[in-house]
This record gives structure tokens, C-alpha cells and sequence, in this order.
């Protein structure tokens, strides 16, 4: 892939970046023992990571997890994507990089291309097992800032002072795979670093429910353009599901693509 490409690349999709094309500025950060890629892949596997396979030069993209990896064999298997039209491309493709997060750690390698297999009886995609991984321990996740338009809201439970029961309901200010921030909430909810709460909602509109235990990891006060005093709070996700972290990965993508298409007049 050209510098010229991977700019344009990155410029079009933010939270994409091909650090794996850059082996010479981050060569401390890959590994080629066969040994330590299939354990980590199959790390990956058994947490059911989200995988996003960019081909075309990065044009086209399908989201998969791992099904299982074989060192004797020397192969990956892997889901199809929901798109059969983006499957068939990826299939045609002669390079696929791949990309995810596991345990906070940024993961890419690449592949030369896919085939068809069956797993348990049912389609899959075989590649073989990269001669090489990055793991790259950075910001690990692209933050969106929620839209203005049709903001987000988060409903969450507490126990306010007197023991009841209740929830609140906070808009989100930004939102990535590792957590959210929200405004904070109204006095009298104690909402301080390091507490827990359980069962939270986030409505991704068009995308579906996420359910999350949230943890508050920092609260600060700013101003408004108004003038305003407040304050926000980010939270991180505590163990989320990876089915829910599809959606939220999925809601990401809907709207880059959507303010992009705006950006051009194409919307």
C-alpha cells in the first residue's frame, strides 16, 4: 500500500490507521514467533473479538471474530461477513489486513488472501496463519462524538441517598469500543471515581440496545459556550459482551459514513 493511499485511507475513515504498513517505526511492536501469534490469536478467539478486515486498498471492509485457529495446519477460520457482496469481494482479494483490540492492546496483521471452508457445517473463510502480528499497545479505540442532531442517551440505575431505587438518564457526549462519556448526573446521584453501575442502556438508534456495566473513571467540571458550569464524566466498559461491542463498533461506522457522505454532498 502506498503512503499516498493509506493517507487517503486514514483521512476517510479516522479510527483507521495501518501502522502494519509502517514496519520501520513500529518493528518493536511486532512479532513473528509462530509460537506467540497463535496464542494470541487464539486469545482473540476465545473472547470473541471483533475483527475488522479491510481489502480493496482499504475501500471495503467486513466485520468477523475468529472460529478457530490451527498452528498444525497451518490456518484461521473465520465468519463471513452479513454482506454476501462484501464476501465476494474479500474472497477475490489478494490482500486483507485485519484489524482489532484485545485486551487494550491494538492488533493488525495481514493476509493474502481467503478461501472458502465450512466450520461445524457451516460457511467460513480460511486464511493462513500471518507470518507476522502487530500488537501495538496505544490509544486503542477510535472515539466518535455523538451527533448533535440525534444525540445519545444512557439510562442509567441508582441507589440515591436514602436507599431508593431509581435511574437517570444522561446524554452521551462521545462513545468508543472501551467507554462512553456522559454528562454527569443531577445532585443528589452519587456518581464518584471507581463506583459500578450495573445494567445500563445505551439506545444506538437504527443499530439496536446495548446493556453495559459501567465504571466511572473521572469527573470534572467544565463551561458552556453559555457560560455554564457542568460536568461530565467518562466511564469505561466493565467486561463487555463482544456481541455488544458489534453494535457499538457498527453505530461508529454508520455515522463516520454518514457525516463523510454529508462532507462530499453525497447526503
Amino acid at each position: 500500500m502506498s503512503d499516498s493511499t493509506r493517507e487517503s485511507l486514514e483521512e476517510d475513515h479516522p479510527q483507521l490507521r495501518f501502522e502494519l504498513m509502517q514496519a520501520d517505526d513500529y518493528s518493536k511492536y511486532l512479532l513473528h514467533s509462530k509460537k506467540e501469534i497463535v496464542f494470541l490469536l487464539r486469545a482473540m478467539r476465545d473472547r470473541g473479538a471483533l475483527i475488522t478486515v479491510y481489502f480493496n486498498q482499504g475501500s471495503d471492509f467486513l466485520l468477523t471474530t475468529l472460529l478457530s485457529v490451527s498452528a498444525e495446519a497451518n490456518t484461521l477460520l473465520l465468519d463471513p461477513g452479513s454482506n454476501a457482496e462484501m464476501n465476494r469481494k474479500a474472497l477475490a482479494s489478494d490482500k486483507l489486513v485485519f484489524i482489532a483490540a484485545h485486551d487494550k492492546v491494538k492488533i493488525q496483521f495481514a493476509v493474502k488472501h481467503l478461501a472458502k471452508a465450512e466450520y461445524e457445517g457451516r460457511e467460513a473463510f480460511r486464511a493462513a496463519i500471518p507470518d507476522e502480528l502487530l500488537r501495538l499497545q496505544r490509544r486503542e479505540y477510535y472515539r466518535l462524538t455523538a451527533p448533535i442532531a440525534h444525540p445519545l442517551r444512557c439510562t442509567i440505575p441508582v441507589k440515591l441517598a436514602d436507599g431508593t431505587n431509581t435511574t437517570f438518564e444522561t446524554t452521551v457526549i462521545d462513545i468508543s469500543g472501551g467507554g462512553l462519556g456522559v454528562m454527569a448526573p443531577p445532585e443528589g446521584v452519587e456518581f464518584e471515581t471507581d463506583h459500578l453501575f450495573e445494567n445500563c442502556r445505551i439506545e444506538l438508534p437504527e443499530i439496536g440496545t446495548v446493556l453495559a456495566t459501567l465504571r466511572v473513571r473521572n469527573v470534572f467540571e467544565f463551561t458552556l459556550r453559555s457560560g455554564a458550569r457542568t460536568k461530565r464524566s467518562g466511564c469505561q466498559f466493565v467486561d463487555l459482551p463482544g456481541h455488544m461491542m458489534t453494535l457499538i463498533q457498527r453505530y461508529i461506522i454508520r455515522i463516520e459514513r454518514e457525516r463523510k457522505a454529508r462532507e462530499t454532498g453525497m447526503l
